[in-house]
């Protein structure tokens, strides 16, 4: 490696990662041991202490963004401290799972086969241990070239609702936004759009009665939701991009009773921001179709499309220049999951996601991410940050 950064390339880059391929697995199981499932504070915030600590001992300038409810976020400043002409980068990741706490027992950590494996491993913990190597690199060999913020929170996996607006405020700071999610597939594509993503619960009540001995006396909520649903399915249009899909209902008390009370869980996903009001009118626009029921809809849309711009195509360009000084023929993606990306490329801030791990199995009993291609991803990473 040469004594500055300025003059790294994307080879000396990799070489020099590829020298600490095994250190950088051992990191990234250290973080999967500490199992962090979203809605355990005590889980999350022992991660987020542990986290803390690595990040000071990087050099960084550390913020604890302490929460009541949801886990503790981590931010750290590396490089320095001033910020001329919003030359900051914002690197964007979570540390929460969706895994409850005991999954290690089932599911343990481990290497097999080239892969490492565990709960969150791909998704995306081991996103967070590539930048803390790189920045460990950058320190080792000149320092950062410009200012660097590492935002690590607790809640993307269950909507990001304590999270959402410390991101947007550091996100506005900066010149761009490389946020460390899984890639996708196994070329390691990069992400330039992700659907957005909206959630609705539609409560129906009805006129409880005896199934058997006078069911007119009643009005089924179960029967009313159900010609709810039908309606809503209606709503998508899979050509726009535009998804609807009832995904939970409960309802009724015994088989013999009708049901007083039934509910649907919702989920919409958006390409384009101009058909949130669209789907939002539909949404609200539901009637009971028996007068006797009434209705209840509440939530919306929770995170706005990150529709592919000229400026998150700008980087996707520089990455791929980047990849293929590596060898890698780097592709760009479209993919219908959200992400913390979202409400940064929302903003206007240039973004550009899937920078963590090659892997595959999210939320899944197989999730795992290929350890030979560690050092590529992080001298992309790398080269990155100096390189727009």
């Amino acid at each position: 490696m040469p004594a500055t950064t300025n003059s790294t390339s994307p080879q000396q880059w990799f070489q020099h990662f590829a020298t600490r391929r095994t250190s950088i697995v051992d990191s990234i199981r250290e973080l999967v041991e500490f199992e962090s499932p979203s809605d355990n504070k005590a889980a999350l915030d022992r991660l987020a202490a542990v986290l803390a600590q690595k990040f000071t001992g990087l050099g960084g300038r550390v913020k604890i963004h302490r929460q009541k409810q949801a886990g503790n976020h981590v931010q750290a400043d590396f490089g320095p401290s001033t910020n001329k002409a919003g030359s900051r980068i914002l690197l964007l990741g979570h540390y929460d799972t969706v895994y409850p706490m005991g999954t290690l027992a089932a599911m343990p950590c481990k290497v097999a086969m080239g892969k490492l494996y565990g709960p969150g491993v791909f998704d995306m913990k081991a996103g967070l241990a590539f930048a803390m190597e790189v920045i460990a690199a950058y320190r080792d060999y000149g320092g950062l070239p410009r200012p660097v913020t590492l935002l690590a929170v607790s809640d993307e996996e269950c909507g990001s609702d304590s999270s959402r607006i410390i991101t947007e405020a550091l996100a506005q700071k900066c010149a761009a936004v490389f946020v460390l999610e899984p890639a996708l597939g196994p070329g390691g594509a990069l992400k330039t759009s992700r659907k957005g993503v909206g959630e609705y619960k539609l409560r129906v009540k009805g006129v409880s009665a005896h199934a058997g001995l006078d069911p007119e006396k009643g009005a089924n909520a179960i029967h009313e939701i159900a010609h709810q649903i039908s309606r809503i399915a209606s709503f998508a249009q899979p050509d726009r991009g535009l998804t609807v899909s009832t995904d939970i209902i409960r309802g009724g008390s015994r088989v013999n009773v009708i049901a007083a009370e039934a509910e649907a869980g919702i989920d919409v996903r958006i390409t384009r921001l101009r058909d949130a009001a669209t789907i939002e009118k539909r949404m609200r626009s539901l009637r009971p179709a028996d007068f006797r029921c009434s209705l209840e809809l509440t939530g919306g849309l929770n995170r706005p499309p990150l529709e592919r711009t000229a400026a998150g195509a700008k980087l996707f360009a520089a990455a791929r220049r980047i990849a293929a000084e590596l060898g890698h023929d780097l592709a760009e993606a479209a993919v219908g999951g959200g992400s913390d990306g979202n409400f940064t490329s929302a903003l206007g801030i240039p973004t550009l996601d899937g920078l963590g791990a090659v892997g595959e199995g999210a939320h899944s009993p197989h999730e795992s991410i290929a350890i030979a291609d560690i050092p590529w991803r992080c001298a992309l990473l790398a080269g990155l940050i100096a390189g727009i």
